[in-house]
Formats: structure tokens, C-alpha cells, sequence
């Protein structure tokens, strides 16, 4: 009986450890309490007013991994503002991950703006509308990292993918710097709507954005280690690591070239008054 119980307690802890209590996979580390993390750790808000804006980060690194999270974007008129999203290592040669939302007139789509940033150096822009209101109820946000490649994906659905190159063509991949996963809602009427020329409207404040069911099957980073080359760490989860290995089947190549189609409002791969001298080297290859 006893042998029973404490299996019993340690799959409750696992289970627990699945949920993703927001409480404790996150820190709240701006705002001034704009940013709340509620429901018992099942909800997450932040919010931004004229005063302020608000952001959490994770309380962990990751180097590769599958990492989900549901978010409700800012409904309404959210002109002016931005919810990003992403992995960050914060050095000063940094590498990131982008997923920026920014705001728009009610009515109008939002465009999720993404971006790759490889030992500091960033300009690898692709924006898409999405094929829904993201604002109207909660999706899926995925980032899968591993050492071959990165896919950004909405509710399944691959829209972007970083290969890397850095053997073949020299363009260097996050592979080797921990990150943290930021999001902030801030600020951004000089640029995020129109170029700038849609302010915020600030008698819509306070604009809030939420997040829930936070997933990362991830290699925590500890202590100078990942917890994927270690099961002895204290801050490992239970992971697959099917992810590391995961490429797009055909099925989700033919759904990327639908979102890249029919979805796709800029690449940076293809324009020509930003790049009069050649392509970087990653375009000349089909990514």
C-alpha cells in the first residue's frame, strides 16, 4: 500500500510537471503589476496602458527543443501595439527567435512578424496575415529548434523554416547558445501599424493579451549543461526528444507552401531595393 502511494504521488508530480503551472515556468519582470499570472498558475495576462507596458520571461534555458504556448492576442482596435514572442539568449552576439504580432484597426488582420537572429545578426524578415482572428480566441504558437533546423508553426500548421546551412553555405545557426523564452505587449505607434502613420488610441487602454497551456519538450540548460546529455538534472523534465530529429513530412511541406502562397506579405528573400547587390546566401537556396 504504502509502494502504492508513492507511485501515485510521483505520477501526480509528473502530470503536474506537464500542465505547465505558469507560476512556475515563468517570472513577471516588468510592469508594475500590469503583468498577472492567474487561475492557479492556468492563466497569464499582460497589459499595457500610457504608463506601461508589461513582459515575463521563462525561468529556465533551453538549448533545442519543441515549445508551445496558446495565446489571445489584443482584441479590438490594437493599433499601435505589440505582443512578441520569442527565444532570446541576450548576449552581446546574441541569437533569437521572433514571433511579433503587430496591432492593427478593428477590422484589419494583425501580421505576425518573424525573425532569425544568428550570433547578432538579425534582417531575416517574413510577415504573414493569419487565416483567423487571433484576437477572438486562444491558438497555438509552436517553436520547434533543433540542431537541423527551426519550423515556426500556428496551431500545426508550419509556417516558416530555418535550415541549417552553416556547413554548407557558412550562414552561421543557433546551435549553441541557451535561450530564454521573452514576451512583451508594449508600445510600438511609431512603426508597428502602417509604418506608423495608425497611432494608438489610448481611450481603448488597457489592452491586455493572455496566454495558457504552456508546453516545452525541451532540453533545460543547467549549470553549464543540458538536461537532454544528463538525466541526473534537478531541472530536467520528462522529454521524447522525437523533436530532434523532426523534419516537415510532405503533408506539412504542402501546408507551408499554402501559408507562404496565400499568407506571406513580405520576404526578405525577395526584395530586390533592400538587397541590390545579391541576395544573402540562405536565399539562394531553397529554405
Amino acid at each position: 500500500m504504502l509502494l502504492m502511494l508513492l507511485m501515485l504521488l510521483l505520477v501526480s508530480s509528473i502530470l503536474v510537471c506537464y500542465a505547465g503551472n505558469l507560476n512556475g515556468d515563468f517570472d513577471i519582470t516588468w510592469g508594475d503589476g500590469r503583468g498577472k499570472i492567474l487561475n492557479n498558475g492556468q492563466l497569464l495576462t499582460l497589459s499595457l496602458d500610457r504608463a506601461s507596458g508589461s513582459g515575463f520571461q521563462s525561468k529556465h534555458e533551453y538549448l533545442f527543443g519543441k515549445i508551445d504556448m496558446q495565446i489571445k492576442l489584443v482584441p479590438g482596435n490594437s493599433a499601435g501595439t505589440v505582443t512578441t514572442y520569442y527565444l532570446s539568449s541576450k548576449r552581446s552576439t546574441w541569437d533569437e527567435i521572433d514571433l511579433e504580432f503587430l496591432g492593427n484597426l478593428s477590422g484589419d488582420p494583425y501580421i505576425l512578424h518573424t525573425n532569425i537572429y544568428t550570433q547578432g545578426k538579425g534582417d531575416r524578415e517574413q510577415q504573414f496575415y493569419l487565416w483567423f482572428d487571433p484576437s477572438s480566441n486562444f491558438h497555438t504558437y509552436s517553436i520547434l529548434w533543433n540542431p537541423q533546423r527551426i519550423i515556426l508553426s500556428v496551431d500545426g500548421t508550419p509556417i516558416r523554416e530555418f535550415k541549417n546551412l552553416e556547413a554548407s553555405i557558412g550562414v552561421p545557426f543557433p546551435k549553441s547558445q541557451p535561450m530564454r523564452i521573452f514576451s512583451s505587449l508594449w508600445n510600438a505607434d511609431d512603426w508597428a501599424t502602417r509604418g506608423g502613420l495608425v497611432k494608438t488610441d489610448w481611450s481603448q487602454a488597457p489592452f491586455t493579451a493572455s496566454y495558457r497551456n504552456f508546453n516545452a519538450d525541451a532540453c533545460v540548460w543547467s549549470s553549464g549543461a543540458s538536461s537532454c546529455s544528463s538525466s541526473s538534472s534537478s531541472t530536467s523534465r520528462p522529454t521524447s526528444k522525437s523533436w530532434l530529429t523532426e523534419v516537415l513530412d510532405t503533408s506539412k511541406q504542402e501546408r507551408l507552401k499554402w501559408v507562404q502562397k496565400n499568407y506571406m506579405i513580405y520576404n526578405y528573400c525577395t526584395d530586390i531595393k533592400r538587397f541590390p547587390q545579391g541576395f544573402p546566401p540562405e536565399c539562394r537556396i531553397k529554405l
